[in-house]
């Protein structure tokens, strides 16, 4: 692997927004991760909204963390983990995506309700793209 290779993998990272990279190619490994800035792992921030109108105040999208293959089930013959309708929790497995060989659970950042599924099942998914949109429950 020649400097020209990692450069175009640094800047694959910075593009998709990624943390952490490891390639393996004809014997050779190459792992590159971030450095965790001062102060430690940064906390994720509140769900965002949908949209400005009032009745949207409510939707929480859950977006791809990574880019890779989007899987609605653990397997092809297997019920999907979550549909339109479904109550779900916080730490809820929504979906897999399939990255590098890698199955990455991505879960439910709140409780609420599944009020739409944006992404079919076997599409490629790239950093940002939308997954979900989640009615949250008010606090009880």
């Amino acid at each position: 692997m020649d400097f020209d290779e990692i450069g175009q993998i640094l800047e694959l990272m910075q593009r998709h927004g990624l943390v952490e990279f490891e390639l393996e190619r004809d014997g050779e490994r190459v792992r590159i991760r971030k450095p965790e800035p001062a102060g430690g792992t940064p906390t994720p921030g509140p769900p965002r909204a949908v949209g400005a109108g009032p009745a949207d105040l409510d939707l929480v999208v859950v977006e791809a963390p990574i880019l890779g293959t989007f899987y609605r089930a653990s397997a092809p013959d297997a019920a999907p983990f979550v549909s339109v309708g479904d109550v779900v929790k916080t730490g809820d497995v929504l979906c897999i995506i399939e990255a590098m060989k890698l199955m990455n659970e991505i879960t439910s950042e709140c409780d609420g309700e599944v009020v739409e599924i944006f992404v079919e099942s076997g599409q490629p998914v790239q950093y940002g793209d939308r997954l979900f949109a989640i009615r949250t429950r008010p606090a009880e």
